[in-house]
C-alpha cells in the first residue's frame, strides 16, 4: 500500500523507489515513536508524504496534487481501502493473481515477467524469443484479459477503473 500511496504522488519510478526505501528507513528508526494502538497505514503514510514533498522542494517543483486537502483526501481514500470488508487491497491483489493464473500460458509469461519481474518489453522478447512488436501484442491480449476477468469478479469498474 505504501508503493501505490507513493506512486499517487509521484511519476518518477527510480524517485518511488527511493521514498519507499527512506520512509522504511525513517520508520523503523522512528518505531518507538508510533502509537501501536491507533492504526500503522496513516503513521507510515505521514512519513511518507513529508520525504515527498521534501523531494520536490530538493527538485525546486511541486505538483499542483500535494496540495494538503488533496493530501488528506488521497490519505482518507487509502485508509477507506483498508476498512472496506470485502473490498480490501489484499483481496484485490488476490483476485488478480487469480486472473493471472487463468491467462493462457503465453499471455501470462509476458505478464508475470513485465508487471511481476519488472522487465523491460524489449528484455521479456528476447527472453520469449519474439519480437518486441509480438511482445507488445501479447501484452495488451493479456491486459484486456485481465481487465475481463476483474470486471467479472466485481473488481473493475467498466471503464476499467479499481473500484
Amino acid at each position: 500500500m505504501l508503493s501505490v500511496y507513493l506512486r499517487s504522488l509521484l511519476r518518477d519510478e527510480a524517485a518511488v523507489d527511493d521514498l519507499f526505501q527512506e520512509t522504511m528507513l525513517v520508520a523503523w528508526r522512528r518505531l518507538d515513536d508510533c502509537d501501536l494502538d491507533r492504526p500503522f497505514g496513516p503513521w507510515l503514510r505521514g512519513i511518507a508524504s513529508r520525504l515527498v514533498k521534501a523531494h520536490y522542494r530538493k527538485q525546486k517543483s511541486a505538483p499542483v496534487q500535494l496540495h494538503e486537502t488533496v493530501l488528506a483526501v488521497v490519505d482518507r481514500h487509502f485508509e477507506n481501502i483498508t476498512q472496506m470488508a470485502g473490498d480490501t487491497w489484499d483481496e484485490k491483489v488476490a483476485a488478480l493473481h487469480r486472473c493471472v493464473d487463468d491467462l493462457p500460458e503465453k499471455q501470462r509469461g509476458v505478464i508475470r515477467e513485465r508487471y511481476f519481474e519488472g522487465m523491460p518489453a524489449s528484455q521479456v522478447a528476447c527472453q520469449c524469443q519474439i519480437s518486441i512488436e509480438a511482445c507488445k501484442k501479447r501484452l495488451q491480449r493479456g491486459r484486456a484479459m485481465l481487465a475481463e476477468c476483474l470486471k467479472k469478479k466485481g473488481v473493475l469498474d467498466g471503464g476499467g477503473v479499481v473500484t
